[in-house]
């Protein structure tokens, strides 16, 4: 009976990470703690295969922001969406643009942190927790060009992305609801 549980638990880690390998969520992070009631798979223009939303917008139970007035039972106030993914995703740029200095972003973005902005359409994109960032300050990004992968730098929860949506120039106060820059479409299934 105890070799059959090792045996099974072998072929359970070798399909694990096999799936990681091939970049599919499912398989999943074992730090993975999910936030939302929203079990959908999602895919963007933004990052390659289809995703769940770990933390969503707005008020959380998440542990890991201080308590918000704006949010009831001391909750606090998450200002982006975390989409859980597998280290070493592709990320692309859905819209052509610039890359700015990510100076003014702190810690809790991972060390390595990109900020994108688009004048014409009136935003920036924080995007947390990058591994490797192909791509400089000044940089004009072309839509669909590969400028980024997923990390777990500076997140205790697994490999994810952290996307924020505020307006050109401004901090964390002007954060907005990023689904629709983000463009997220539910996976059919197949």
């Amino acid at each position: 009976m105890r070799r059959l549980g090792a045996l099974t638990l072998a072929l359970l880690l070798a399909a694990t990470l096999s799936a990681i390998l091939s970049g599919s969520a499912r398989a999943g992070d074992p730090r993975w703690v999910f936030y939302t009631r929203d079990k959908t798979y999602y895919t963007s223009p933004w990052f390659q295969g289809a995703h769940r939303i770990m933390v969503p917008f707005g008020c959380t139970r998440a542990p890991y922001y201080d308590p918000d007035p704006r949010c009831e039972h001391d909750r606090g106030f998450h200002h982006g969406l975390d989409v859980a993914m597998p280290c070493g995703t592709p990320l692309y740029a859905a819209v052509r643009v610039r890359v700015v200095s990510n100076d003014s972003l702190g810690p809790a973005y991972g060390d390595n942190p990109v900020l994108l902005r688009n004048r014409k359409r009136h935003f920036d994109l924080v995007i947390g927790h990058t591994r490797k960032v192909y791509v400089d300050e000044g940089d004009m990004v072309a839509r669909g060009t590969m400028f980024a992968r997923a990390n777990d730098r500076g997140a205790p929860d697994g490999c994810h992305l952290h996307f924020e949506q505020r307006a050109v120039g401004g901090g964390l106060s002007t954060a907005v609801w990023p689904r629709p820059l983000l463009r997220l479409t539910p996976r059919k299934a197949s």
